[in-house]
C-alpha cells in the first residue's frame, strides 16, 4: 500500500471548515428548485443546476430507490425525581416500551433512576447502559405515541438554531413509517410534481426502510477513519422492491440512490448473483454496514445527496463513491458559489 493509499484512510482527509453563513437554517421553497451540483466521475466534471434537472439524468428502465422512513419528534424534556431537567432524545426501540436514548446530561443518572415527564402522566426508568454511552429506558405507559406527538419536539441538528413550524418541513413528502431521528435528507427535495415527471420517464420509483438513528450523524473520531464503530439501524427492503431493482439491473437500467441511507441499505443488502453480477436480496434487520474508500459498489449506480457534515461517515461514504479528490472539489466549489449546506441545503447528484 503507498503512501498516499494510507492517507484515504487519514481523518483529516475529511475535515473541512465551512463558514455559519452556508449553513441552511430552514428549508427551501418550492424544494425541487433549490440549487444542485452535478458531477460526473468519469469525465471528472461539475457543473450547476437546479434540483429538477435530475430528471435529465433518467432515462426509461432506470430505477429510483427513496427512503420512506417518517422522523418521529423523539426529543423531550423531562425532569429527575430531584427536580434537575434532562433531555431525551431517543433514538429506537428496542422493545415495547423500551427505548436507546440519549440522556443528558447523563452521567448524573444511575441505573433505576427515574425522568419524569409531563406533570406525572409518564415517566421513564433508566434500565441499561450501551458501550455507546448511550442508555436504555423503560417508559410507563409502554404505548406513548400520543403523549410524543404532544410533547415532543422535532429532532433536528444542533447546528439548525431554530425550530421548525411544523414537522412536515423536515419530513420527506413520502415519509410513511415512523422510526426516524433524523430526516433522509436526500429526500427533502422531491416534490409530488416532480416524482410525477420521474414516472411519466418511465423511471420505476420504489421505498425501502432504513430508520436513521445514531448512525447517520455521530461523527467520525479515530484518526484512521476504519476503526469507526457503527452504531445499527433498523432497515426493511421487501421481496417486490428487490425484485424490481434487480430486474432494473438486468435489462441495463441504472439504480440511482437517493441519500446515504438509500445506498447503506442496497448496498448492505446485495449478494452475489449468477456470473458477476450482484442482486439485492429482501432484508429486515439492523445493518451497521460502514463503507470506506476501497469498497467496490455493488448495486448503486448513481446518486443524489445533500453536502455532508466534517468527519461524518457519510462524507466518507460519498468520498468512497465519487474520489476523494473529486469530492473534496466539489465541496471547494460548492463553498465557492455560496451552496447551502447540510439537512435544510441544496443537493448533488453524482453520475
Amino acid at each position: 500500500m503507498s503512501h498516499m493509499d494510507k492517507d484515504i484512510f487519514c481523518l483529516d482527509n475529511y475535515n473541512y471548515s465551512i463558514s455559519q453563513e452556508l449553513i441552511a437554517q430552514e428549508p427551501f421553497y418550492p424544494r425541487d428548485a433549490c440549487r444542485l451540483l452535478a458531477i460526473n466521475r468519469k469525465v471528472k466534471t461539475i457543473d450547476e443546476g437546479i434540483f429538477k434537472d435530475i430528471l435529465n439524468f433518467f432515462k426509461k428502465g432506470d430505477v429510483l430507490v427513496l427512503n420512506d422512513t417518517k422522523v418521529i419528534k423523539a426529543r423531550l424534556c423531562g425532569k429527575k425525581e430531584t427536580g434537575g431537567k434532562v433531555e431525551v432524545l431517543l433514538l429506537k426501540e428496542k422493545n415495547p416500551g423500551i427505548w436507546e436514548a440519549l440522556v443528558n446530561p447523563g452521567k448524573r443518572l444511575k441505573i433505576n433512576d427515574k425522568i419524569v415527564f409531563e406533570e406525572n402522566k409518564m415517566f421513564a426508568k433508566i434500565i441499561g447502559k450501551t458501550h455507546q454511552a448511550t442508555r436504555i429506558l423503560q417508559f410507563t405507559p409502554v404505548d406513548f405515541k400520543q403523549t410524543l406527538d404532544q410533547e415532543g419536539e422535532v429532532p433536528l441538528p444542533p447546528y439548525i438554531k431554530q425550530n421548525v413550524k411544523d414537522l412536515s418541513e423536515y419530513q420527506t413528502i413520502y415519509a410513511q413509517k415512523d422510526g426516524s431521528v433524523a430526516a433522509p435528507t436526500a429526500g427533502l427535495h422531491f416534490t409530488k410534481e416532480l416524482l410525477r415527471k420521474i414516472k411519466e420517464k418511465g423511471v420505476r420509483v420504489v421505498y425501502l426502510t432504513l430508520h436513521c438513528g445514531l448512525a447517520t450523524f455521530r461523527p467520525v473520531k479515530c484518526a484512521d477513519i476504519r476503526n469507526h464503530d457503527m452504531d445499527s439501524e433498523y432497515l426493511s427492503i421487501s421481496k417486490n422492491v428487490a425484485d424490481e431493482i434487480n430486474a432494473a439491473k438486468n435489462n441495463g437500467g441504472k439504480v440511482i440512490a437517493v441519500g446515504t441511507t438509500a445506498i447503506r441499505a442496497l448496498e448492505s443488502s446485495a449478494v452475489k448473483g449468477s456470473g458477476l453480477t450482484f442482486e439485492v436480496k429482501p432484508f429486515s434487520r439492523e445493518t451497521d454496514y460502514y463503507i470506506v474508500p476501497g469498497y467496490k459498489f455493488k448495486v448503486v449506480d448513481m446518486v443524489i445527496t445533500n453536502f455532508h457534515t466534517p468527519c461524518s461517515t457519510n462524507l466518507i461514504l460519498m468520498a468512497t463513491f465519487c474520489g476523494l479528490k473529486l469530492i473534496n472539489k466539489s465541496y471547494q466549489v460548492a463553498q465557492e458559489r455560496k451552496f447551502r449546506f447540510f439537512s435544510f441545503g441544496d443537493a448533488m447528484i453524482i453520475i
